[in-house]
């Protein structure tokens, strides 16, 4: 009953930051009471204003910074505070880092309280240049006053920002989807509309292969003929000379997912050429490519220096995507077997292996946990087992076909540490950690990617 009476939605508070939690935003305490507040950084005092009062926590927006932070900068994006896209563009690039370290402590304190202490969490690898590094915008496209918009919904809201200069994404993303919705403009194509469902043009996906200065336009559409296409595809074509890819991909489900099951090549190639290190990769639309090619080489390289391999081990690359890690360890291994539920990033990885002519890899059609059970069966447990899962961590199911398989060295490449933490407090029973390495994969973000290398004790 405290928290009700105390904390309520409108209230001015003055609050001390104490420290940061995991979506960037500051963390102080009012006679007790747990207050999150976006935008607010360590040692600072504030006067904010309750937005949200929940059960264990509230929630409050700044009002005015009393004492600033030594680390405080001004924004450089002109929408930064509605977009929520970036969380940390108001902090310099030093601090970000620093707290990105933080993060990963504070999750195993959380949920491995037992073996925090005793892990070496090392300080976060960051970039020269921490802007203009996303190689793929997805920028939805709605109508307002008469003018075709594209960019990202405003945070918690449907209201879309028009984007002209994200200044995260790789500029020529940039140039090509302006002059996208120019041309949709133009000829007066129908497009998307959130509420009614109704329209043509939902979403503008482009992505930028840095090595080869490829580009793919991908043009989301609820169906797949619609009027005046052929020209709305020369109109692409020659934005810029760099497009050699147009894709369109059909979804017309009320969904809030990016990209539906239909997808034709409108003009160009199938898929761009991208290079990582001495690796080269066709990547079609819907395949997962990391969005910070040059920090995927540091993060490469650190995964390659966790396994350890000497050229004798075999290996298994779970969550494998189109190859790329199998591919980086494979000079050091006598085999590599590698997964993926999705059949598309198990085409493209095939073809990219037979590019490079490694013919020790081996890539199958499902989960992780399947197949390592199954080759446990046939008799082939992996001396390094790699994984790459998404946010939510690893499948439980997956975490027991671990324990129960029990690869000798195991390297956990995470993008969420608290779900990185979680699984821990489970394969800490058969391993041991021997450090954790954050890596800054998207600066300006809260995101905090990390390689863990565990090794199995012995019993």
């Amino acid at each position: 009953m405290m928290q009700e009476t105390i904390m309520e939605v409108g209230k001015r508070i003055p609050l001390d930051i104490k420290k940061l939690g995991i979506n960037g935003e500051g963390i102080g305490y009012y006679k007790k009471n747990i207050v999150f507040i976006p935008g607010a950084l360590i040692g600072e005092e504030v006067y904010a204003e309750i937005t949200k009062v929940g059960r264990n926590f509230s929630e409050a927006k700044v009002l005015k910074v009393q004492k600033a932070s030594k680390f405080r900068v001004t924004p450089p994006c002109p929408v930064y505070d509605s977009c929520g896209g970036c969380q940390m563009q108001h902090m310099t690039y030093g601090s970000q880092l620093v707290a990105k370290k933080h993060t990963v402590l504070q999750a195993l304190q959380k949920y491995v309280p037992k073996h925090a202490k005793k892990i070496d969490v090392r300080n976060t690898i960051g970039m020269e240049d921490p802007w203009n590094y996303r190689n793929k915008s997805q920028f939805q496209v709605r109508k307002s006053g008469g003018r075709v918009q594209a960019g990202l919904f405003a945070e918690n809201s449907h209201i879309l920002l028009d984007i002209d200069d994200c200044i995260v994404q790789d500029r020529i993303t940039n140039i090509i989807t302006n002059a996208a919705k120019e041309i949709i403009e133009d000829l007066g194509i129908a497009v998307y509309d959130g509420r009614s469902t109704k329209g043509i043009i939902r979403t503008i996906v482009v992505r930028v292969a840095i090595q080869t200065n490829e580009v793919q336009v991908v043009i989301i559409t609820t169906r797949k003929n619609f009027p005046r296409k052929e020209e709305f595809i020369e109109r692409l074509k020659a934005i810029d000379h760099s497009i050699v890819s147009i894709v369109q991909n059909v979804n017309n489900a009320d969904t809030s997912l990016i990209f539906g099951d239909t997808t034709v090549v409108l003009a160009g190639k199938e898929t761009i050429h991208e290079e990582l290190g001495e690796f080269a990769f066709d990547l079609s639309a819907r395949a997962f490519f990391q969005l910070n090619p040059t920090q995927t080489v540091q993060l490469y390289n650190e995964i390659k220096k966790a396994a350890a391999l000497t050229g004798k081990e075999t290996v298994v690359d779970a969550y494998c995507g189109v190859g790329t890690i199998g591919m980086w360890l494979a000079d050091g291994a006598s085999e590599v077997r590698a997964m993926d539920i999705i059949p598309e990033s198990i085409k493209n990885a095939k073809q990219n292996a037979e590019n490079h002519n490694l013919t020790h890899i081996k890539y199958e059609d499902g989960s992780a946990e399947h197949w390592l059970d199954q080759w446990q069966k046939d008799g082939f447990v992996p001396d390094v087992l790699t994984v790459d899962p998404p946010r939510t961590g690893l499948a439980q199911s997956l975490i027991d076909t671990i324990n129960k398989v029990k690869p000798k060295r195991f390297v956990y490449t995470s993008c969420n540490p608290s779900t990185l933490a979680k699984d821990l407090a489970q394969l800490t029973k058969n391993y041991k950690v021997e450090y954790i390495q954050p890596l800054d994969m998207f600066p300006q973000t809260a995101h905090v990617e990390s390689g863990t290398l565990l090794t199995l004790k012995n019993k």
